[in-house]
């Protein structure tokens, strides 16, 4: 009876959450051990199933660097990155366009079905979603592109017709060219173009830490004035910057609120969307907390 008891406790939880998510996007970064671990990938399929059964409008947004990778070893080719990026020749572009659009988005599409969901694949190049230029960057990374704008109407119309889009990251320029995309600046781009209720980042670390080698220092929320500051301070460094700058840009951009979570975690999502506490790092614009 307890233990009934408990499972109608969490159910109450969740309702209020429920109903502020309904009929809302939610766009979803999904990558790192969440999508090497068999298991927290299926738990993240079930989540995605369950948030589209209750009404939330789910678009899920992938990268595939491992599956990249993998398949470049495979062809004899080796994988060069500068500063922890991957630099992408023209070859690698290809490997990419074909990795990322073909096997993993239908493995993922595959999958949410198996789970009662209904999902549709889609890539940058559906209907000039994903419209880029060469990323300037200071070290060359090669074909990789940076977004200039996002043409929402092919997810749109998979929304409107039921279904989860499944976008992988790759995008073309006026050209026809391909370039391989950051997926956390693709997720937080389709989010700000659709006004998103919510950008979800999925990451190998709890979140932002106000020191890095203690797990229990997480900061739950960050209003993004506080970020010049906190990268000044070091305490957003490395890899963290850019993922941070993402949701800055999203929000800038329309999204409401955007956060890093543990994707090691399983059903990190439903934690996030329908628990008080929530998980990872909250960043939000507004001058009052969020509730």
């Amino acid at each position: 009876m307890k233990d009934t008891i408990t499972r109608a406790t969490v159910l109450l939880e969740a309702l209020p959450y429920i109903q502020k998510f309904c009929n809302k996007v939610i766009v979803i970064k999904y990558g790192g051990n969440a999508m090497i671990s068999d298991t927290l990938k299926k738990a993240v399929m079930k989540d995605i199933a369950l948030l589209t059964i209750v009404g939330i409008k789910v678009v899920l947004v992938h990268g595939g660097g491992p599956e990249i990778s993998s398949m470049l070893k495979t062809m004899g080719k080796e994988s060069i990155f500068i500063d922890g990026l991957r630099y992408t020749d023209e070859e690698t572009a290809e490997v990419a366009a074909m990795v990322l659009a073909g096997k993993v988005n239908k493995n993922l599409v595959s999958m949410i079905q198996q789970h009662n969901g209904k999902a549709i694949g889609l890539c940058g190049l559906d209907g000039g979603m994903l419209q880029v230029d060469k990323l300037q960057n200071e070290v060359d990374l090669g074909f990789v592109g940076d977004i200039k704008k996002v043409e929402v109407s092919p997810i749109i119309m998979a929304l409107k017709n039921g279904f989860t889009p499944v976008i992988a990251t790759i995008g073309a320029d006026k050209n026809g060219q391909t370039y391989n995309i950051n997926a956390d600046t693709a997720a937080a781009a389709i989010a700000g173009a659709l006004k998103a209720e919510k950008l979800i980042l999925m990451t190998d670390v709890r979140g932002l830490l106000m020191n890095k080698d203690d797990e229990d220092s997480l900061i739950s929320k960050i209003n993004i004035e506080d970020v010049p500051r906190l990268i000044e301070e070091g305490i957003i460094d490395g890899g963290m910057i850019p993922k941070i700058k993402s949701c800055i840009d999203g929000i800038k951009n329309g999204i409401k609120e955007a956060v890093i979570i543990d994707g090691r975690i399983e059903h990190s999502i439903l934690i996030e969307l329908f628990s008080d506490e929530g998980i990872g790092t909250l960043l939000f614009e507004e001058k009052e907390h969020p509730q």
